[in-house]
């Protein structure tokens, strides 16, 4: 019998698994068939496939922040990427470890200038913070290796290899790679922790502002007790990774969207210490408006950039404040009455925090309805919240997939608005496909409604008919609930706070994909 030849696709995908790498999301093309069959030989990498590119970069980046570890994409050619480079830049933004595999035109190919050729490395760059074409079978494997422990160093993020399609199909001589041990976040500085320290000495005119990996676990205490012990206030980004909240978890005060909001919650805080974040800034510039939202004549120090590690920041800090042990300010458990009549976004808030289950992952991306279930789960059972990192839409299902995909002992709940979920609705045909415990809420209120706020706070003048136009989501109305049949995902439309309520509590009770329209006002 002939002994099997090891090929560069099967380095690659030897080499993945070596690594700990087990899920691949994509969606691959003709430049890709010899990495597809050595991934259907593979024994612990599984593929998922997405029906468009954007879904799969989300997968991957869902499927890293509740893993914590690296998964890993699938995409053909230039356009393929392209298609995923808006959740590769949410997943740049959120520090996720992706190793983001591309598939190429064979090296001699490359001259000939075919349909599909492009500057795959020049789209890859703006969201990557590793790039390697490997243009021999012998150096896949090395490169596999170097990709994953790339993807993992600080801050962690994306690791593109792009992997030529005569390279996955040419013999090796040296086959897969050992693992590549990932640098460690380095520890902060002792003159950060001494300067953190003088700060919140001054109490309640302090405050704390985090992000991950700080907002979970160890950290997450760490901040509490740090508070607990200084009267400093808490408070994380307006947009994070991975937030564990709920009754029990140290309570972290969330900055609003809107900066005069930012403005008015950060009143009065003279110092402001930074852990793994940066100073916030306004999302958007606006005419006669700032965009640096930190108080006038505030004192900001870092405790830790993003890339250091925070958490052996806050325990220094604890450390040398004597916080070790305080008991943080702990989130109450509340149970939301069940209100009635007619459904707007607070109620259905209130509906989504009295059912929702304990270990619950929710990925938010509600836009302007997804306010009240911010509000109503505070108290709900302990919980994960993900959100839309990086801004670019469409972010939502595709990381309820990849989060449902890591965690298929724990009920995923993805809040949608309506315009956003048109971008990757695709991504409800692969939950069905692997039969996902992921419960989709599409808030339809036929409009991109905050653009209409936008439009306001931006100053543009007299918007007329045809300018209202570009954010109507009706005429036609769009069917989600056949939308979701057609993707093989039961769902059912809701217009009262009963309906609602029968359908959500329903939905947490039984596994499996499942969406429900809930029509807004």
């Amino acid at each position: 019998m002939d002994k099997p030849v090891m090929t560069g696709a099967e380095a690659l995908v030897q080499t993945l698994e070596a690594a700990g790498v087990d899920r691949c999301f994509t969606n691959p093309g003709t430049s890709e068939m010899h990495a597809v069959a050595a991934i259907g030989r593979a024994a612990t990498l599984r593929a998922s496939l997405c029906l468009f590119e954007g879904v799969a970069t989300g997968a991957a980046d869902g499927y890293a922040r509740i893993a914590r570890k690296p998964a890993c994409t699938l995409l053909h050619l230039g356009p393929g990427l392209a298609n995923g480079l808006a959740n590769l830049h949410n997943a740049r933004r959120a520090r996720s470890p992706i190793v983001n595999i591309v598939g190429d035109h064979a090296v001699s190919h490359r001259t000939l200038d075919a349909p599909l050729a492009s500057d795959l490395a020049g789209f890859a760059a703006p969201v990557s913070q590793w790039i390697r074409s490997a243009d021999t079978a012998d150096e896949v494997g090395e490169a596999a290796a170097e990709a994953v422990a790339a993807s993992q160093a600080a801050p962690g993020g994306v690791a593109t290899l792009i992997l030529p399609a005569d390279t996955a199909w040419t013999e090796t001589t040296k086959g897969p790679a050992a693992p590549v041990a990932p640098t460690p976040f380095a520890p902060p500085a002792e003159a950060a922790v001494a300067a953190a320290r003088a700060a919140l000495a001054h109490g309640e005119s302090s405050a704390l502002l985090l992000s991950d990996p700080v907002l979970s676990g160890e950290g997450l205490e760490l901040a509490g007790a740090i508070a607990a012990a200084t009267g400093a206030r808490l408070y994380c980004d307006t947009f994070v990774g991975v937030m564990a909240r709920g009754a029990g978890r140290a309570f972290v005060r969330r900055l609003p969207y809107f900066a005069e909001a930012v403005e008015e919650e950060l009143k009065g805080v003279a110092h402001l210490v930074l852990v793994s974040t940066k100073a916030p800034v306004a999302f958007f510039a606006y005419p006669g408006r700032r965009g640096s939202l930190t108080p006038d004549g505030a004192e900001v120090v870092t405790l830790a950039r993003p890339g250091e590690d925070a958490v052996a920041g806050l325990r220094a800090l604890a450390e040398a404040l004597g916080a070790v042990g305080r008991e943080p300010v702990r989130a109450s458990a509340m149970t939301p009455g069940l209100p009635t009549g007619t459904l707007d976004s607070m109620k259905a808030g209130a509906i989504i925090g009295r059912f929702l289950p304990e270990g619950a992952i929710v990925s938010d991306e509600g836009a302007t309805c997804g306010a009240g279930a911010f509000v109503h789960t505070a108290g709900s059972p302990p919980h994960d919240w993900l959100q839309l990192t990086g801004g670019s839409i469409g972010q939502g299902l595709p990381v309820g997939v990849g989060a449902a995909t890591a965690a298929p002992g724990r009920k995923v709940v993805c809040l949608e608005g309506d315009g956003s979920a048109m971008y990757t609705i695709q991504a409800l045909w692969t939950a069905a496909r692997e039969h996902l415990d992921m419960v989709t809420v599409i808030f339809s209120n036929r409009s991109y409604a905050i653009l209409k706020v936008e439009m306001m706070r931006t100053g543009a003048q007299n918007p007329g008919p045809n300018t209202l136009a570009m954010f109507d989501l009706s005429r036609p109305d769009i069917g989600f609930v056949d939308l979701a049949r057609g993707l093989g995902v039961d769902a059912v439309r809701c217009e009262t706070a009963e309906d609602f309520a029968e359908a959500f509590s329903g939905a947490m009770r039984r596994p499996g994909p499942f969406l429900i329209e809930a029509v807004m006002p």
